[in-house]
């Protein structure tokens, strides 16, 4: 054979198996830069078993509690708005959501050391026994509750309507202690308000309705509708509504308040999710009766989530004029993803952009008109508006609440007043 031939043939084979060994080589680099969970598992197993053997109280722990403590660490890991729902917790968020559950009609959060009343739902239990606003909860079943939790007070609190619990409540106005026997009762969830605080909705001055929406659940579309009707039925020329401190909820819900006043098809909210996902776009149906009533809209730091989605849409759309402070900027998407046990994740999964695709995250909503309020003044108008909350005040502090102004509010309507007579003069002249 021609010597030249079979040097070629040589180092064809050769180039053969370099470019094998080549590929080998890379293929298990790569297998070796991939993220794989197998070891990581087999540490996580390692260290479990180590805790439970090692630790110097581990004959206390459970495999139970350390996964579970292992899952609120991994979920904290991601970002504020990711948390592990234990079975209690989440059963909570759907109560809060979905718009009953067995309780007493009272609202608790802690303040200076103690645990304050600071709503109280009428025609409840809580109503019927004279709770107020204000009022210190001082005991449940005879037991002290200073140093609890709020979260263990209110597991306390709720349980099977029908069922009785005894709680005891100091007053600071009158500095008077009394022990309260309550009969647990279905509490509903209401999520629209009047300018009192209560659901009465009576047209303010000028034929101007006013609504407040406390939070977006199933229910608070259906709510909205029908105090909208009512108000209508009165003669509603304009509306107010009141996003202030509003944390969000459902985005269906905030998706079907904007369907109210949105043209057909209108872009309503979009919302990105990890690169290669699919954005999804949530749009008007048309069906809303309300899509010429002019709107204006009240947001302040604490509007955040599906508030600032509907003060978002509707300032895009020129469907409202916006007024108050810029808003709190949480605009991502958390989804609920249940657990075998019971428990959920809340995991944030995307982003939400308005109709114009601003994004809201970190960012916020601006309003048309900026109205600020002192922290002091916030909390003495939201007293203010509780029916009953001044009545546990000492007079100092009632004569400032009764005096609070509420500035945002003020601004809005004069706003619509001043369109109404614009408009009344368009209309005389044509």
């Amino acid at each position: 054979m021609n010597r030249r031939l079979v040097l070629g043939l040589v180092s064809l084979l050769l180039l053969a198996h370099l470019g094998v060994g080549v590929r080998l080589y890379f293929n298990e680099a790569n297998a070796a830069e991939r993220d794989d969970a197998y070891p990581e598992l087999a540490m996580f197993s390692r260290v479990l078993q180590l805790i439970r053997k090692d630790y110097v109280d581990g004959e206390n722990l459970t495999y139970k509690d350390l996964v579970a403590a292992a899952v609120r660490g991994m979920l904290d890991s991601l970002d504020p708005h990711s948390e592990f729902l234990e079975p209690q917790r989440y059963d909570e968020l759907k109560d809060d959501t979905e718009g009953e559950f067995g309780g007493l009609g009272v609202t608790i959060s802690p303040h200076g050391g103690a645990i304050n009343i600071v709503d109280v739902v009428e025609d409840t239990p809580g109503e019927r026994a004279g709770l107020l606003p204000g009022d210190q909860l001082v005991a449940v079943e005879g037991e002290s509750v200073v140093g609890w939790q709020v979260q263990d007070v209110v597991a306390r609190l709720r349980g099977r309507p029908g069922t009785e619990v005894t709680m005891s409540t100091y007053r600071p106005s009158t500095k008077e202690t009394k022990e309260h026997k309550l009969m647990r009762a279905v509490i509903p969830i209401y999520t629209i308000r009047d300018v009192n605080g209560r659901r009465q909705f009576a047209l303010l001055e000028d034929g101007i309705g006013y609504v407040q929406i406390t939070q977006f659940g199933e229910k608070t579309a259906g709510e909205l509708e029908a105090a909208m009707e009512k108000m209508s039925v009165a003669g509603m020329k304009a509306l107010i509504l009141d996003l202030r401190d509003n944390p969000g909820g459902l985005l269906e819900s905030a998706v079907k308040v904007c369907d109210k006043f949105a043209a057909k098809n209108q872009l309503v909210v979009s919302t990105e999710g990890r690169p290669g996902t699919k954005p999804a776009e949530f749009r008007a149906s048309g069906r809303g009766r309300f899509q010429k009533l002019r709107v204006a809209i009240l947001v302040n730091g604490g509007s955040a989530s599906a508030s600032e989605i509907v003060a978002g849409c509707l300032q895009d759309l020129k469907r409202a004029r916006l007024f108050g402070e810029q808003t709190f900027g949480k605009g991502s998407v958390q989804s609920i993803l249940p657990l075998q046990d019971g428990s959920a994740l809340r995991l944030t999964t995307a982003k939400y952009y308005t109709p114009s695709h601003k994004v809201i995250h970190e960012h916020g909503i601006t309003p048309d008109s900026i109205v600020e309020m002192t922290d002091e003044e916030e909390r003495d108008l939201l007293l203010k508006r509780q029916p009953g909350a001044i009545e546990g005040l000492d007079e100092a502090a009632r004569e400032r609440v009764k005096n609070v102004r509420d500035l945002a509010l003020e601004r809005a309507l004069d706003y619509l007043r001043g369109m109404q007579i614009l408009a009344s003069r368009k209309s005389t002249r044509a």
